[in-house]
């Protein structure tokens, strides 16, 4: 009702004033007219015909709406329209008696109310400038984007739209001093240090991304251009976050923005399909990937979710997190380890989940390489008791979440995975060529880094920055492939839609070869790049307000990681950021026996019996126990020659 009657309040107050502003042009244009024939209206008459004239002309064009605050281009060329035709009326009103003398009043009139109305407009807008303390003598915005950018930054930032001085654009058929829009051109993106110190330095200067394709390495040299000259430089949201907002906010550079790699979005359909009605079972729920995963499948209404893990302060976490987004989806929270096979026989007797998606997993590559049994126990171990379990109780499908270190390791948690890789390729090889169609499919997705994850370096750098430096990198040669964790579950489901409802394509035929998906990562990024972005970020300047620090391999650590071994070909697939590797595979029989064996090592804490073990499974695995930079460590391994 409030709201309303402020509505009302408005609309009544810019009516008034715009129909007194009506009289003033009539007033105004009497000065500036001779009048043939009567002019007994001239005194009384004529500023209430001009009065008529705005009324009814302004309605059409809707000018009593509009915001004097916020009015922009548009908003003047519908003034100008409504003026023209009051204009119009007043020559139709004065015609009888003043005959063609009408038509000179007429156009006076017309100029006269749009001068005063449209200035009283941008002498309001000045005016809340200077009271809300913000000089607009000192504030500059750059674009940098093309004319659409232009004309979508001017329509969403109606209120920023009169600091706006030029923009740089790409492409060198944009000139400098052509105008895109009404905006002039400064130059390009290459001359953008010289655009920025040519202003003042009193100038408050704010260079805005328009281009919401502009990201990866060229928006990081951006970013450090800009840092050069002291500018601040923000982006233009997207326009899904405008459709859930009323505002349209700038926002500063994220570290996802600075990927080199263009977000893909996954097919929602698909997903859907698969989980609607469904009761899902979430291993490692609490962690970076499973707690997302927990979130985006609530939102494709699964029947039941029931979330393992072994934390009970991260399942709470995320329980709280869904009991908000998604309060009608039933949750189920389970405190277990899936090294104890009684507790998982249990929990799948009792729930009957036909789709499991397998995250929990030790990812910490120095702590495994310290406790190298509880490693390969939770990841080999876990993943094969989770596995039988599943198949045992009539599970549809099970999704494996693996990762990049599992080629060519180096470490015994890369080790680890890729033989959980093994044991699943071997079932689902087993389960594709069987003639049972309800054989339990096992899908392996693997990825390399998420932006932020549990134990990851973003968050370390984030915390080394809160205490002033300096931030501490492994070595400058060291790369790591990097994606959002939103997008990379993302992927994974839809890695699990395609490998659970294929059945007789090209790709049906590589999973029965024991082909595992892999998420399209982009280019490599090197760390002690991403550290001196966070540092830009975070607006201080490298090796001057904060240091890089460097302290060598950890245990385990490549310089670079693999997503796919050099003997394998990547197939394409029909789904965009997803394609498909063909790895090694091991009978059935076979790596079951050696994990039977590897078991009895590990529980009895024999880690040198255990490591031997593992090279069995994994001819290709260069340990890398003391950190020591070779060429092994950058996954030159040739994985066949070994294999044989």
């Amino acid at each position: 009702m409030a709201e309303c009657l402020r509505k009302i309040r408005t609309l009544a107050v810019n009516s008034a004033l715009d129909t007194l502003m009506g009289a003033l042009a009539a007033v105004v244009a009497m000065g500036l007219c001779r009048y043939p024939g009567d002019t007994s209206l001239s005194w009384w008459g004529l500023p209430v015909l001009g009065m008529a004239a705005i009324v009814i002309a302004g309605w059409p064009f809707r000018i009593f709406q509009q915001h004097w605050r916020f009015a922009g281009r548009s908003d003047f060329w519908r003034l100008g329209w409504a003026c023209a035709l009051a204009g119009t009326l007043v020559m139709g009103g004065l015609a009888p008696w003043w005959g063609p003398g009408a038509v000179a009043f007429g156009v006076a009139y017309a100029m006269a109310a749009f001068v005063i109305m449209a200035g009283t407009r941008a002498a309001y807008q000045r005016w809340r400038y200077y009271r809300n303390g913000r000089d607009t003598a000192r504030r500059r915005v750059i674009l940098l984007g093309d004319g659409e950018d232009a004309s979508r930054f001017l329509s969403l930032m109606p209120d920023m739209g009169g600091l706006v001085v030029g923009m740089v654009v790409e492409g060198r058929q944009r000139r400098p001093g052509r105008r895109l829009r009404g905006v002039p051109v400064l130059g390009q993106v290459t001359d953008l240090p010289d655009i920025l110190s040519s202003f003042h330095a009193e100038d408050d200067l704010l260079l805005v991304v328009a281009d919401p394709r502009f990201r990866g390495e060229r928006l990081s040299t951006v970013l450090r251009m800009a840092q050069a000259t002291g500018t601040q430089v923000r982006c233009m949201p997207d326009l899904s976050g405008i459709a859930r907002s009323a505002t349209a906010p700038l926002h500063p550079v994220r570290l996802s923005d600075l990927l080199n790699r263009p977000a893909i979005a996954p097919d929602g359909q698909g997903i859907a399909d698969m989980l609607r009605g469904r009761c899902v079972l979430i291993t490692g729920a609490g962690g970076s990937i499973g707690s997302e995963l927990a979130r985006q499948i609530a939102g494709h209404g699964p029947d039941q979710l029931i979330l393992l893990d072994m934390g009970e302060f991260p399942l709470w976490q995320v329980d709280i997190d869904l009991a908000e987004k998604a309060p009608d989806v039933t949750r189920h929270l389970v405190l277990a380890d899936i090294r104890d096979a009684g507790r998982m026989e249990r929990i799948f007797a009792r729930f009957r989940p036909e789709l499991v998606f397998h995250a929990a997993a030790l990812k910490h590559v120095p702590m495994v390489e310290e406790n190298p049994c509880e490693g390969l126990l939770t990841n080999v171990i876990g993943t094969r008791i989770v596995a039988d379990t599943a198949a045992r109780h009539g599970v549809t499908a099970m999704v494996l979440v693996s990762t990049d270190k599992a080629v060519n390791p180096a470490s015994v948690m890369g080790a680890s995975k890729r033989i959980a890789e093994m044991y699943c390729q071997a079932l689902d090889v087993d389960a594709r060529n069987s003639r049972d169609s309800s054989a339990m499919r096992c899908v392996t997705v693997r990825f390399g880094n998420v932006m932020g994850s549990t134990g990851s370096v973003i968050p370390l750098f984030r915390h080394q920055l809160e205490c002033g430096g300096p931030l501490t990198v492994t070595d400058p040669r060291m790369t790591r492939y990097f994606m959002t964790v939103s997008e990379a579950v993302g992927l994974v489901l839809q890695a699990s839609a395609r490998g659970v409802g294929a059945r007789a394509d090209g790709m049906a035929a590589l999973l029965r070869s024991g082909g595992v998906f892999v998420l399209d990562m982009g280019t490599p990024v090197r760390i002690v790049d991403l550290a001196r972005q966070m540092i830009v970020l975070a607006g201080l300047r490298p090796d001057r307000d904060v240091q890089i620090r460097f302290t060598g391999l950890r245990p385990g650590e490549k310089l670079a990681e693999d997503l796919f071994y050099k003997q394998e070909i990547l197939q394409p697939t029909d789904c965009p950021g997803l394609r498909m590797a063909t790895p090694r595979t091991v009978d059935l029989a076979q790596v079951a026996n050696i994990m039977d064996a590897l078991t009895l090592a590990c529980r009895d804490g024999d880690g040198a019996r255990a490591l031997a073990l593992v090279r069995r499974l994994v001819p290709e695995f260069a340990h890398n126990p003391h950190g020591v930079a070779t060429p092994d460590t950058a996954g030159q391994i040739d994985v066949e020659r070994n294999a044989s």
